[in-house]
């Protein structure tokens, strides 16, 4: 009995242990930009299910490891300060997509700026050829405008 028992495991243990690790899931790398307050920092962290509470608006960058079943998202968000705002080139190397966050409940001038960066971005040489989303947020306030206004 023990000898079965014994092989019976050992069977077990080799079909568990033998096939090797998980073949690797593919990482992206994707950088994440928008001004301040449009939702970058939320965002991320719902897809990363953290909890709403105490998010802090980034100051600077941050990288987050977004989980997908067969994928890896390695998410650089940038701070959409003013004075942060000239840096953001800086770390577009080595992108392979764009999420541009804006809020489509901001007044017109921060709508004006928010597509001057967009534009910027969309024309800047490593950025240009690579998938771009571009997520009108904040579309669950009164003062939203539709994907056509945006």
């Amino acid at each position: 009995s023990f000898c079965i028992c014994f092989a019976l495991s050992w069977q077990c243990f080799r079909a568990l242990c033998c096939k090797g690790p998980p073949p690797p899931r593919p990482e992206y790398d994707l950088v994440c930009i928008g001004l301040s307050g449009s939702g970058k920092t939320s965002l991320l962290s719902q897809l990363c299910s953290e909890s709403p509470e105490n998010i802090v608006s980034t100051t600077g960058f941050s990288i987050k490891a977004v989980p997908f079943q067969n994928a890896i998202l390695n998410v650089k968000e940038l701070g959409g300060a003013d004075n942060i705002r000239k840096y953001w080139s800086r770390y577009y190397q080595g992108s392979q997509g764009v999420i541009f966050v804006l809020d489509s409940a901001s007044s017109e001038d921060d709508l004006e700026t928010a597509r001057n960066e967009l534009h910027s971005a969309l024309q800047h040489p490593q950025l240009c050829t690579l998938p771009f989303l571009i997520l009108a947020n904040h579309q669950d306030k009164p003062a939203a405008r539709s994907v056509q206004e945006v």
